[in-house]
């Protein structure tokens, strides 16, 4: 029996372009499935808004995700097929995006009428953490960030650019620079203001004032990181238990473009040492 290796070599072009979209598909059944448990578990509606470098299919080109409005589109359209009365819970890992998908994300939430409760499993910076803000309670891991708020003009945090100009003689800035400054203070006023309308209902108007000004006033770099017991001392109503089936979920999501996993262990739960410790024979 002879080999015709040119239908060999098609037959293996074909199941190589094939098996990344059978993966994917099997993978997204898998991530149903999973949603489907939490709500039943929880009695919601569960939407996630994971972030991931993904690749695309064949080429292997990886492509860095954040908050867009396809996003503010898609999960707004979910919220709208949700009775006004049935809890939501948003997985939410992401490191920001555009303010304006951001925003209309968090009002969304913020008018929905059942309880909205948002899930850090790992981090949700920038506009995640304004997103955070709209929910009646936000559950994080222990070792789960949030992020401050303040917004970036290309480059450069608008806070930096207002400073360069209030700091120098006029006279010694250009005019560019000017024009970024002049729109950076709106920048700042409108993130402020956002922060202030989206916790107003659960603090009082002075305690929302100075959240809004450490969050979006440049107290911090953008990528500081807000602990549990930072968001608390804040005024965030935060709680730790996170389910299981989130960190499940998560699975479900790796990061693209990597040939191995930077972290290896044996994935089962250890209720003890896997060795025993042996006996120093320095101790008496």
């Amino acid at each position: 029996m002879s080999i015709n290796f040119t239908d060999l070599f098609w037959l293996l072009f074909v199941l190589s372009v094939l098996q990344p979209v059978l993966a994917r598909q099997l993978q997204q059944m898998a991530r149903l499935r999973l949603l489907q448990l939490l709500e039943r578990q929880r009695g919601s509606r569960v939407i996630a808004l994971i972030h991931r470098e993904e690749t695309v299919n064949f080429l292997g080109i990886p492509i860095v995700r954040y908050i867009d409005i396809q996003d503010s589109e898609n999960l707004l359209r979910a919220i709208r097929l949700t009775s006004p009365e049935l809890p939501i819970d948003v997985i939410l890992h992401t490191p920001g995006g555009l303010v304006l998908a951001a925003e209309q994300i968090a009002r969304a939430l913020r008018d929905h009428r059942g309880r909205v409760t948002v899930f850090v499993p790992h981090y949700a910076m920038s506009g995640g953490t304004l997103i955070a803000l709209a929910a009646d309670a936000i559950v994080m891991d222990e070792h789960a960030v949030l992020g401050p708020v303040d917004p970036q003009l290309g480059q450069y945090p608008a806070v930096s650019i207002i400073a360069v100009v209030d700091r120098k003689p006029i006279e010694r800035v250009n005019d560019e620079t000017l024009i970024l400054a002049n729109i950076a203070r709106k920048a700042v006023a409108q993130v402020r203001a956002v922060v202030v309308e989206l916790v107003s209902r659960r603090l009082p108007s002075d305690r929302a004032e100075a959240l809004a000004t450490r969050l979006a006033g440049g107290e911090w770099t953008h990528d500081y990181p807000i602990t549990v017991t930072e968001a608390r001392a804040l005024g965030f109503e935060v709680s730790t238990d996170v389910p299981r089936a989130i960190y499940d979920l998560m699975q479900l999501y790796p990061q693209a473009g990597r040939n191995r996993p930077s972290v290896e262990y044996v994935p089962l739960p250890y209720r003890m040492p896997a060795v025993p410790r042996s006996p120093d024979p320095r101790e008496k």
